[in-house]
């Protein structure tokens, strides 16, 4: 008998924890609006409030990180935007897919746009770039808490190079 009691609290247990997983894991409607005020800011960023922007999709303590060593805080992405804003005044980078797995968030977007200054070394040319990038973020109380971030800037750079 205490075997069954064990075993049915146990798939008790197992099911109510499921069935909270799943009520805790963000949907695609909540995920694409999270992450809307940062992209918002990749868009003509000069353009934008970028600290105001990053505020409302992060939290104070944000981490956007490049490697598994070198991470920004939310101020100094602000400035790194404004940086990519200067280089590429037409920048835009678009969301084309999203996924969610609790309180995680994976976006592959897509940058463009024309250098005016050097980018990462390579001189403008008046040609245009088009690359991917991939977005890891996690989510702590309705805000980005980390991202962890790729783009394909050799791809960028071979465009406008060529």
């Amino acid at each position: 008998m205490s075997k069954l009691v064990l075993g049915a609290a146990a798939l008790l247990f197992a099911s109510t924890a499921g069935a909270s997983a799943a009520a805790e894991s963000l949907t695609l409607q909540q995920a694409r609006a999270i992450v809307a005020p940062l992209y918002d800011a990749l868009n003509e960023p000069l353009k934008k409030d970028i600290p105001g922007l990053l505020a409302r999709a992060a939290n104070a303590d944000y981490k956007s990180c490049s490697t598994n060593q070198d991470c920004l805080g939310r101020d100094e992405l602000a400035g790194q935007f404004k940086v990519f804003g200067t280089i590429i005044p037409d920048l835009h980078w678009t969301v084309k897919d999203i996924w969610t797995s609790g309180d995680q968030i994976v976006v592959r977007g897509e940058a463009s746009g024309t250098p005016v200054q050097p980018l990462f070394g390579v001189k403008p040319t008046g040609k245009s770039f088009r690359t991917i990038s991939i977005d890891m973020f996690t989510v702590r109380d309705g805000k980005l808490a980390s991202a962890y971030h790729v783009e394909n800037w050799a791809a960028a750079m071979q465009q406008i190079s060529q």
